[in-house]
Formats: C-alpha cells, structure tokens, sequence
C-alpha cells in the first residue's frame, strides 16, 4: 500500500473517531461561561494534553497493555463498550450529564475522553501496527491541527451551523460513534471466537 493511501487510511479512521466537528456541541456547552480567553487557553491545554497521550500510546501503547496483561482485543472491546455508553449519552441527553469546573474542563472531560477516549487509544496502536510511528504521528498531528482551528473558530462554526445544525450534526456522529463501537466490539470477539 502506497504511503499517501496509508496516511489517508489512518488519518480518517482516526479523525472519525476524535470527531472534532462532533464535539462542537459539547464543547460550547462546556465553555459557554468563560471568556474568550479563558476557552482559548482551555483549548490550548485540552490540545496539548490530546497530543501528548495519543504520542504516548502510538510510542509505547503496546507494551503498556502488555505491561497489565491486556490484549489489544480485550481493549477494543472494553473500548468499543465505552464508546457505545458515550453515544447513547451524545444521542438521548445531548451531551454529557457531568458537570466539571472551569479549571478542569481542559483535561477533562475536553482532552480525555472527548478528545482522547478508548476509541482514539485503541484506533491510535492499531494504526502503529498496521502503518508504524511516521504514519501514525502524521495522522496524530493532522487531526489534531483540525481540531485545532476548528476550537479556536467555535464560535464561528456554532453561528453557521446554527442550533438545528448543531443538534444534527451532533446527533449523526453520534451514530458514526456506535457504528465504530460495534465494530470495535466485533472485531475483539472474533479474534477469541473465529468463525
């Protein structure tokens, strides 16, 4: 397989599954009460924070499931379940029901698991596997620039798509979101059951 079609491959997998343009409702809902600055500098953090795990489990992800005698499949399946409770909440409550302070929404619930959740981790060592570290961190890094401008435009992006568009939009990740958590699931139990 070429490279650019590699790149392609696991940038899309992993920019489906951080779904930037899905986290804007949530998002908004999250920072509506600060200040510009305030939700720049959250998102600066939540970024950050976003790359820096996502290097960590392309780097060393592996050995760290290893480390706790966990296969990659057991992940994808504890992943795919966690993912699947995160867009049955995203479908039936429009959003997370926790509320966080101002000062943490950055690390979490923005950077993990919104940002970075099980599925994300899982989709991240897989890419490793099948593509190595260059790929991998290229994908990391253009989904994470997405990401990137999409934040630091949010209120532009919310103006546009208006609050129909938001609740849409939200709502058609959301399933993209379970469709990924079943297949997750899927391909976990058939690695233990073949057939």
């Amino acid at each position: 397989m070429a490279p650019l079609q590699e790149l392609l491959r696991a940038t899309v997998a992993l920019f489906v599954v951080v779904d930037p343009a899905g986290l804007v409702p949530v998002v908004i809902a999250l920072t509506k009460d600060m200040k510009p600055e305030e939700q720049k500098a959250t998102f600066r953090v939540a970024l950050l924070i976003g790359i820096a795990l996502l290097v960590v489990f392309a780097i060393a992800g592996e050995e760290l499931l290893y480390l706790f005698g966990i296969t990659i499949y057991s992940f994808m399946i504890a992943g795919g379940i966690l993912l699947m409770i995160l867009a049955m909440q995203m479908i039936f409550r429009g959003g997370l029901p926790i509320q966080y302070s101002a000062s943490d929404v950055g690390v979490v619930p923005i950077a993990f698991p919104l940002l970075v959740g099980p599925g994300a981790i899982t989709t991240t060592i897989v890419s490793f596997q099948a593509y190595g570290i260059a790929i991998t961190l290229l994908s990391i890094g253009i989904v994470m620039g997405f990401t990137w401008v999409l934040l630091m435009n949010l209120d532009r992006v919310n103006s546009f798509l208006g609050k129909r568009g938001t609740i849409v939009l939200s709502t058609l990740m959301a399933v993209f979101i379970a469709a990924i958590a079943v297949q997750f699931v899927l391909t976990g139990v058939q690695h233990y059951y073949p057939g």
